[in-house]
């Protein structure tokens, strides 16, 4: 498995796993009321710090043990890379703009700041699947 993918891996791992606990987290605190009058802020900050942080752990584990292969990169690799974050850049794009019509609407903060959460998860997860299939199944430019 090349270490690109592997990163790609660990991507939508890490991102899949921090979403579901700050769910989990925000959803149990919510209590079966309306999730928008449960204290998010926080919850939404350690999920996306610990994200980081697991992902950038998990890096440089991939790194270390393949240290010789992680050092090259090809140009399918770049192009792979390259269509991956496209296709999850397209989700952040929705994201801001699905933010911006809930802000214009009058929305809770709580889901203007979710609708901007989804939508970077979306896009990590997303676009690392983007990648993974074009490893998996062949990349083919068009």
């Amino acid at each position: 498995m090349a270490v690109e993918e592997k990163r790609a891996w660990i991507m939508v791992v890490v991102t899949i796993a921090s979403y579901a606990a700050y769910l989990t987290v925000v959803l149990g605190r919510a209590g079966g009321a309306s999730p928008a009058g449960a204290p998010y802020a926080a919850a939404l900050v350690w999920s996306v710090g610990a994200a980081i942080a697991a992902s950038v752990l998990l890096h440089i584990a991939v790194s270390v043990t393949s240290a010789r292969e992680g050092r090259v990169k090809d140009q399918r690799d770049r192009e792979i890379h390259r269509f991956g974050e496209y296709v999850g850049h397209s989700f952040v794009v929705a994201g801001a703009v699905a933010g911006l019509v809930l802000a214009m609407a009058g929305s809770d903060r709580f889901w203007i700041a979710n609708a901007i959460y989804l939508a970077f998860v979306l896009s990590a997860v997303v676009g690392s699947a983007a990648k993974i299939v074009s490893y998996r199944l062949g990349f083919h430019p068009w």
